[in-house]
């Protein structure tokens, strides 16, 4: 029985022939998605006529061979491997994604063998033939396969008929361009331009606080004077009066002291991992995510697990690989100052391995990979600079979770200053002391200046002791904006849209959401919006454009729910909810689309303005067409550009062996008959004319003659 090993990327398939050579048979690399979803005017002629309708076929959209670069060579190799094979295992990546990628072909040419899938969370040798022999039917991935299929099919319907209905209905007449629309593209516009028009319309309060010098027999200290926010001082005459009062009172002091402890933080996915690299390098969520990934799958690296994880736990059964992995780490010279007798473990919600809160979930926390540590200064001598500073972060966060909980002595100091005629004004002290670093010993090795408390030491104190206030003084405050996002923040702002929700039960309901979009598709779908002129960055910050700006206002005065971040998460639960077996992914798929059309009825009947691109047109292409990069990763395009499932649009498929044959025959003329590639010197052309124009280029334009050839002809004259 002749087998045949689907890989997603050339890196997989390198790694398997390391770890295997031709034991389980041929290793055939994807690039990820080999296939794509055909057009609407493919489905419907009429649709090729762009008009304000919801492009949903009676089925679901069928694929079509993509035709980009070396695509069709590579599906063409398959299809004929899968003429001779009776068996196929799937090691693409092991998420609803590599599920779509692998399965899609084994449909789109036919395939009706055995097919098994393996699961790894690493690209090690160790981790892959652990993989190996525990090889699951694919049958099981059925609901992960589903997930991928709803999603893609909603943002296929969703994203081109809302971009099609505002590029009719608000695009200002005479001016060429696409607005484009995305379902999760458009709400995250809508976080960045809510939190600019907050910044805007903030008006700036003074408030004030007083503060005096407490004196005891044992030493003197700072306390304060500054009530909650609903009831700052907003008259500095009224502090005043409140310092002439504290000046030289003495009175007894309030003393709490309690010991209390904190437990470390949890461990890193892949939007907290952009969140802090946002915040303490100024990275890009796009640039984290490619630190990452070389980290997990760089040639001779492979040390840590699959970074686009989506939860921060760990399995349970993981927990037998803390003592390996502290070992290993603490031998390093950045942790081994660590003393770690015995990794603490903490299991359930409250801690970091937890079964229960990885279920209906791709993969688990990000952390150091277990299998490669006999090598590991070998390893990190390949790292570059910014490889070596993740890592790091994430040994750390490792070592914080399995380290014991930070103890501290917190004292409260009060004291009660008399008013006339008013309620007494209470000053308040606190100090910490700690008392064992316990997790934090791991930050304070690496950066003793991180992860501590800025707050004073206070003598010895007891509770009723006297203490006399003086210098007493009055200090101006001033209310703050919101600051505006980095990418970090923002990706972290997208995970949780239940932030943006007002009414309380569907706040709750939200919490337990993974919010909009994914951890793989984030940074891309930042990324396509600073592309579309839509976003764009200061420094490190992320903000509107006024074009960006003048759509959002556009669209929530004319359909609200198009840019509310809150409805977008529904629709993402119950995205999420067909990989539990909770939802029909047609079913959702349906309702993805009666959302549309009622979204392109808001914009008919409420549309009163519209959007002038000229002034601010994007220096690539407008990019409201959704369609993949084509990079090798296959991941970086946003989802409504990739392919999906023809299996059941489609009931003429090949079963036969002589049929496969057949369709690799038909993928190798497909791709023979493809003209060559366009000059250099063709390629900027038309990039320029598409930047003047304000014009689309075609899809593939790099890499087909007779389509740039067209382009040109048509817009050069």
């Amino acid at each position: 029985m002749a087998t045949l090993i689907i890989t997603e990327k050339s890196s997989q398939a390198k790694d398997l022939r390391a770890a295997f050579g031709a034991r389980f048979g041929q290793i055939l690399p994807a690039e990820g998605h080999l296939l794509r979803l055909a057009e609407p005017e493919e489905v419907n002629a009429a649709w090729k006529s762009w008009s304000c309708v919801v492009l949903k076929p009676d089925g679901l959209y069928p694929t079509r061979a993509a035709t980009q670069g070396n695509k069709p060579a590579k599906l063409g190799a398959i299809a004929t491997a899968l003429a001779a094979c009776d068996d196929v295992i799937l090691a693409t990546d092991c998420d609803r994604e590599g599920q779509l990628i692998g399965q899609e072909i084994l449909d789109h040419l036919g395939y009706r063998g055995r097919v098994r899938r393996a699961l790894f969370t690493a690209q090690d040798p160790k981790t892959l033939q652990q993989a190996f022999a525990r090889l699951k039917p694919n049958a099981e991935m059925r609901p992960l396969y589903e997930a991928a299929v709803a999603r893609q099919q909603a943002d296929q319907i969703f994203n081109l008929s809302l971009t099609r209905a505002a590029t009719k209905t608000l695009l200002t007449p005479g001016v060429r361009g696409v607005i484009g629309i995305g379902r999760v593209k458009t709400p995250t516009l809508a976080i960045v331009c809510l939190r600019e028009l907050e910044i805007r319309n903030f008006r700036p309060e003074d408030y004030f606080e007083v503060v005096a010098t407490a004196t005891v027999d044992g030493g003197s200290f700072l306390m304060r004077h500054a009530p909650a926010a609903k009831m700052r001082i907003k008259e500095r005459a009224q502090a005043e009066t409140i310092a002439e009062a504290a000046a030289g009172y003495q009175g007894p002091l309030g003393v709490s002291i309690d010991e209390k402890r904190q437990a470390p933080p949890r461990l890193f996915d892949l939007p907290s991992l952009q969140k802090t690299c946002g915040q303490r390098w100024g990275w890009t969520a796009e640039k984290t995510l490619s630190v990452a990934q070389e980290l997990y799958d760089g040639d001779g690296k492979k040390l840590i697990t699959y970074p686009r994880a989506e939860a921060r736990y760990l399995t349970e059964n993981q927990i037998g690989d803390a003592p390996a992995i502290v070992g290993a780490l603490t031998r390093l010279r950045g942790f081994a100052t660590l003393d770690i007798a015995a990794p603490v473990i903490r299991r359930g919600k409250s801690g970091h391995f937890c079964d229960k809160a990885l279920e209906g979930v791709s993969h688990h926390a990000v952390v150091p990979n277990v299998n490669v540590l006999d090598d590991l200064e070998t390893r990190l001598a390949r790292l570059s600079e910014d490889e070596k500073r993740l890592f790091a972060l994430i040994c750390r966060s490792y070592l914080a979770a399995v380290m014991p909980d930070y103890e501290y002595r917190q004292t409260v100091v009060t004291m009660a200053v008399p008013m006339p005629g008013r309620a007494a004004a209470e000053f308040r002290a606190i100090g910490r002391i700690p008392l064992r670093l316990g997790w934090k010993a791991v930050y304070q090795a690496l950066d003793p200046d991180a992860e501590t408390e800025a707050e004073q030491t206070l003598p010895s104190l007891r509770d009723g002791e006297s203490a006399r206030l003086s210098d007493t003084r009055v200090e101006a405050k001033r209310t703050q904006p919101p600051p505006r996002y980095n990418e970090g923040t923002l990706v972290d702002a997208m995970q949780n849209a239940w932030r943006f929700v007002e009414d309380a039960a569907l706040r709750d309901r939200l919490k337990e959401a993974k919010g909009i979009g994914t951890p793989a598709t984030r940074a891309e779908i930042i990324k396509g919006l600073k592309r579309q002129n839509l976003l764009t960055n200061d420094g490190k910050l992320v903000l509107p454009t006024p074009a960006g700006l003048q759509l959002f206002e556009l669209l929530r005065g004319a359909a609200p729910a198009l840019v509310d971040p809150g409805t977008t998460a529904l629709w993402e639960m119950r995205l999420d909810e067909v990989l539990v077996g909770k939802a029909d992914y047609r079913a959702v798929i349906d309702g993805v689309a009666t959302a549309a059309q009622q979204l392109i009825d808001a914009l008919l009947a409420r549309s009163n303005g519209t959007v002038d691109l000229t002034t601010s047109a994007p220096a690539r292409r407008p990019g409201g067409r959704r369609r993949q990069s084509g990079q090798a990763s296959g991941r970086t395009g946003v989802k409504s550009a990739s392919p999906n499932r023809a299996r059941r649009a489609s009931k003429a498929i090949p079963a036969s062996k002589a049929k496969l044959v057949a369709s690799a025959e038909r993928v190798r003329s497909e791709g023979a008959a493809r003209a060559k590639a366009p000059t250099d010197k063709m390629v900027v052309y038309a990039q320029n004319l598409a930047r003047s124009k304000n014009v689309a280029l075609p899809e593939n334009y790099r890499q087909d003659f007779d389509t740039c050839r067209k382009f040109l002809d048509e817009h050069a004259k």
